[in-house]
């Protein structure tokens, strides 16, 4: 196969939703088909003790729900699929903020009985502003839940979101018969049998014929041909072009659990969706065909085996081929670095490749050179820009609980923050440590990684801060800037990268700062021009 056809057979996408509706269940159920686990761990039954596969660390089985985005890639017909399962709390939001740059189309999960949610609503109109193309998934229609259409005004209304069906169910909850598969053209009927993996279709051509009737019994029929009508009335003709633009959104509806409607999604996935696309760096538009490699680094994952302390950094290529052993540009450090291991992953299984093209999601292993955000290329300086740090919302001081292990401590804290998990601030005070985070579930994670992970224990203690700003000042010597120096002393502090940082703890105090000392800027994101 050519360099151009194994980029032409790569898909890399993202699942989002709120919590609980279903994106890491749909993800076992895609790597099913795929044939890269024979058994799902079903996530809700207790049954199978093995848990889901995407969900790798220990916290994320205790409490059922995924913390950090998992790497997950399998084959179907012929093409490559990569798949990044992102965390849909909203306290590990950034990590997903980030992921959603490493991908080139995204599916949406909805859950028929909850509709839009809010943390749904947050990931939509990051996609939105990165037009990146977006299927919507409604999952959970063998329970009670919203009509159809009423679903549908719901997502174009709340997400802003122009849809058009491309699957139609047949009842729902306890009447759900099956679903019409308006793609292809044929009906699939449910049975709850939950032993039968993958599911025959039955094609009907022809909605009028009386087929339809002995399927599926003629009160169901009838209202079938209705809304199918109603559906061709209202909605839009899909349209690739308009979908690959971000502009038209399909919709499938389905339920993961039992393994139903999701051959349909992938199936028209495969069909439709985006191959790797070129991506803006602050140089230039870098386009996937060309010969010299370039990839970013978008995630660092520490400890995925706990009993080495080694640390990933997963890098998406973004053109070329990024072959092992070969030396590449750290572009931050200029640096030239060469890489023995490379890893493509496989759920948990993680296998060394050769040769890796765009698309792809790559571990590499890290020693700590890598932030992220950084490039890698072959000797051009690229920088790719896009991968933000956010304001944190909650502030604590972190104290050592155990004086002997205060080397561990500030070992795991500074690698936890190099992956992005929360924001370190030292005041300029007295030198304490502040850790900011996006949300309040970060805490426990950061405190459960520390003594698990390093053998560190730390107590937290509230500090009251509304926000952090990043300063920004007209001009360094300006009297003006040294008074804001002198007088908000207290709230001054210095983040990982040595950049100045206010912490104002009401809101009013920093709309009176910004009154009074009109020349000094502040930013919310820490990639200010």
């Amino acid at each position: 196969m050519t360099f151009k056809d194994e980029i032409e057979r790569r898909r890399t996408f993202g699942i989002i939703s709120h919590p609980d509706a279903g994106k890491t269940t749909l993800t076992e159920k895609l790597l099913l088909f795929g044939g890269a686990i024979q058994e799902a761990g079903a996530v809700k039954s207790n049954k199978i003790k093995k848990g889901a596969t995407s969900d790798f660390m220990e916290i994320e089985r205790q409490r059922g729900i995924s913390v950090a985005t998992s790497v997950l890639a399998f084959e179907y017909n012929g093409i490559k699929i990569n798949i990044l399962d992102t965390p849909g709390h909203k306290d590990f939001a950034e990590d997903t903020f980030r992921t959603l740059t490493a991908v080139d189309s995204v599916i949406v999960v909805i859950d028929v009985a909850k509709g839009v949610e809010e943390q749904t609503e947050k990931l939509v109109k990051v996609c939105r502003m990165r037009n990146i193309p977006m299927i919507v998934f409604i999952n959970k229609m063998d329970r009670e839940g919203k009509d159809a259409f009423d679903l549908l005004d719901e997502v174009e209304q709340k997400l802003g979101l122009k849809v058009t069906p491309l699957s139609f169910p047949i009842g729902m909850g306890y009447d759900f018969k099956g679903i019409y598969n308006i793609w292809e053209k044929n009906i699939n009927l449910f049975s709850s049998d939950n032993r039968k993996d993958i599911e025959e279709t039955i094609e009907v051509s022809d909605l009028a014929s009386p087929e339809l009737d002995n399927l599926i019994g003629d009160a169901a029929a009838n209202t079938l041909r209705e809304e199918i009508e109603l559906v061709d009335g209202i909605y839009p003709e899909f349209n690739k072009e308009a979908y690959l633009n971000g502009d038209l959104q399909p919709v499938f509806f389905g339920s993961a659990l039992n393994n139903f409607g999701v051959r349909e999604l992938l199936d028209c996935f495969v069909d439709i969706a985006p191959k790797p696309r070129p991506k803006q760096s602050e140089e230039r538009m870098v386009n996937p065909d060309e010969d010299k490699f370039s990839g970013f680094v978008f995630k660092i994952h520490a400890n995925m085996d706990p009993n080495h302390r080694n640390r990933l950094a997963f890098i998406k290529i973004v053109s070329g081929e990024f072959k092992r052993n070969a030396p590449y540009l750290h572009v931050r450090h200029n640096k030239k670095v060469k890489f023995s291991s490379p890893n493509a992953f496989f759920a948990e299984k993680k296998e060394i490749v050769d040769i890796s093209y765009p698309g792809d999601i790559v571990g590499l292993q890290d020693t700590g050179t890598f932030k992220i955000g950084d490039t890698l290329t072959e000797g051009e300086v690229l920088n790719y820009k896009g991968v933000p740090s956010f304001s944190p919302e909650h502030f604590r001081y972190i104290n050592n609980a155990d004086p002997l292990k205060s080397k561990q401590l500030f070992k795991g804290i500074d690698q936890l923050m190099d992956e992005g998990v929360a924001q370190l601030f030292t005041l300029e005070l007295n030198g304490r440590k502040v850790i900011g985070t996006v949300g309040a579930l970060q805490y426990e994670v950061i405190q459960y990684r520390l003594e698990h992970e390093y053998g560190a224990k730390c107590t937290y203690e509230n500090l009251n801060v509304h926000k952090a700003c990043w300063v920004d000042p007209d001009d360094e010597k300006n009297e003006e800037y040294k008074e804001f120096l002198r007088v908000k002393q207290r709230f001054l502090a210095k983040d990982k990268r040595n950049q100045l940082v206010f912490l104002a703890d009401s809101a009013f105090s920093l709309q009176m700062t910004q009154q009074k000392y009109p020349s000094v800027k502040f930013h919310y994101v820490s990639e200010f021009e």
